[in-house]
């Protein structure tokens, strides 16, 4: 059976989407020199990142991470 190419993703489908986007926004950043940061992790619930905070000094033990809110998205969602 022949697929549907011309298949388009509806409103909805896009608003689901940026919905499960925003759901991550917990996250741990590994902070780096000139006080710049790189994103290690995301997470749904603030707990769950400071469960794997716990953890990373295991793996590696000389580098500083902190638990982060990060809501920076390029489209707004109105």
């Amino acid at each position: 059976m022949p697929e549907n190419t011309d298949y388009k993703a509806s409103k909805s489908e896009n608003q689901a989407t940026a919905y499960k986007e925003r759901l991550n926004s917990w996250a741990i950043a590994r902070l780096l020199p000139n006080t710049q940061r790189e994103i290690v992790a995301r997470f749904r619930s603030r707990s769950d990142a400071d469960g794997y905070m716990r953890h990373l000094p295991q793996e590696i033990p000389n580098a500083s991470y902190m638990v982060v809110f990060d809501c920076q998205h390029q489209e707004a969602v109105i």
